[in-house]
C-alpha cells in the first residue's frame, strides 16, 4: 500500500518475528496493547457498515487511543493493495471493483461516530483508470455532507503524480492533504519498489500548487538502516516540496517475510528530529516510536484548524 504509511507494529506476530530472531524489544517500544473488547467492538461496527479501517488492517497499537479520540482512518477501495511494498501489512493481490455506496457508509459511519477528524486513505489502485481518485473525491463529498464541520484528512497513494487525478482529490476540498514518503532517497527503491522517491515530492508540490489552502502533510519511518544526514535531507525535502506537517515513526516488523528492522532508534533522536523540524519551518512535527500517520491526527487539527474545530464543538 503506497503512501498510507502501514509501518508495522507491535502486536503478536510482531512479538513472534522478533522471538525467532532472538531480538528483544527496548523498553520504550512496549506499550499496552487495546482490550480485546475495543478490537471486538471496532471491527463489529466496521464489518456491520462493510467497511475498513487501516487501524484493523495495518494492525495497528494506536488503535483503542485514536478511537477514544474519535478518530478513525477509514480504509477505502477495498483491503487489497495492487502494490508490494517491503514494509506494509496490507495484503496484495488483484482488488474488487470499487464499491459506489463506500462513500455514502464511510460517511454516515463517521457520523454515527461523531468523529472530529476523520481521515480516509486507501490501498494503491493502479489497476483503475483514475487510480482511485474519483472515489476519494465522492468520498470527501459524502463526509462534508453528513457531517459539514469535521476535518476531513486524505491520505493518498502518489496517482503517479498525474495532475488532473491529484486535482479531482483537491478540488472536492480536503482540509489536510497527506501523501507519505515513508523513507530517504537511498532506501526508496528497497523499502517502497513501485513507488519513486522524488515523484512523492512531486505529488506533494502539485497539491500546493493547485490548492494553496489545503495543509499538506507527509510521513517517514526510521530504523531501516537510514543515516541521520539522510533524514534531516528528507525533511529538507519535504520542506522544499511545501509540506507543512510531517510525522516520523519507528518502523516494526510485521512479520518475517518483511523487510528486517535495522535499529531501534531511542526516543531521544525522535526528539530531536521533532526539534529539527520545527526549526526548518513546519507548522506541525509528531515524531516519537510509535507515531503513525494518522496517530492522534486530531492533534495537528487543534494547531492547525483550532478556530474551526472550536465552531464544530460549540
Amino acid at each position: 500500500m503506497t503512501g498510507n504509511g502501514s509501518f508495522g507494529t507491535l502486536d503478536l506476530h510482531t512479538h513472534a518475528a522478533e522471538a525467532l530472531l532472538n531480538r528483544t524489544l527496548p523498553q520504550w517500544l512496549t506499550k499496552k496493547v487495546p482490550s480485546p473488547e475495543t478490537v471486538r467492538q471496532v471491527e463489529q461496527m466496521m464489518r456491520t457498515a462493510r467497511l475498513h479501517t487501516v487501524c484493523e488492517s495495518a494492525r495497528c497499537p494506536n488503535l483503542g487511543e485514536c478511537w477514544s479520540h474519535r478518530t478513525a482512518t477509514f480504509m477505502i477501495l477495498g483491503d487489497i493493495c495492487t502494490r508490494n511494498c517491503g514494509f506494509c501489512a496490507i495484503k496484495v493481490g488483484r482488488p474488487s471493483p470499487p464499491d459506489p455506496e463506500e462513500p455514502a457508509r464511510v460517511a454516515a459511519m463517521a457520523k454515527e461516530m461523531r468523529l472530529r477528524h476523520v481521515v480516509v486513505t486507501s490501498v494503491a489502485r493502479d489497476d483503475l483508470e483514475d487510480e482511485g481518485a474519483g472515489h476519494f473525491a465522492d468520498t470527501i463529498r459524502e463526509i462534508r455532507r453528513a457531517n459539514p464541520h469535521a476535518i476531513i484528512e486524505v491520505l493518498t497513494p502518489d496517482f503517479k503524480a498525474k495532475r488532473h487525478l491529484i486535482r479531482v482529490v483537491t478540488d472536492a476540498g480536503p482540509d489536510i492533504y497527506n501523501h507519505n514518503i515513508e523513507t530517504v532517497e537511498r532506501l526508496s527503491p528497497v523499502v517502497r519498489p513501485q513507488a519513486k522517491y522524488r515523484r512523492t515530492l512531486e505529488a506533494l508540490a502539485i497539491v500546493k500548487d493547485l490548492a494553496p489552502n489545503i495543509y499538506t502533510k507527509s510521513g517517514l519511518m526510521l530504523g531501516l538502516g537510514e543515516t541521520r544526514e539522510e533524514v534531516v535531507q528528507t525533511l529538507k525535502d519535504l520542506r522544499s516540496a511545501g509540506v507543512q506537517a510531517v510525522t516520523i515513526g519507528q518502523y516494526l516488523r510485521p512479520t518475517l517475510h518483511h523487510l528486517p528492522v535495522v535499529e531501534y532508534v531511542p526516543p531521544e533522536v525522535f526528539q530531536e528530529y521533532e526539534r529539527i523540524g520545527m526549526e526548518m519551518g513546519f507548522l506541525f512535527v509528531a515524531s516519537a516510536p510509535f507515531v503513525r500517520s494518522s496517530y492522534n491526527a486530531i492533534e495537528f487539527s487543534r494547531r492547525i484548524l483550532g478556530e474551526r474545530l472550536a465552531a464544530a464543538a460549540s
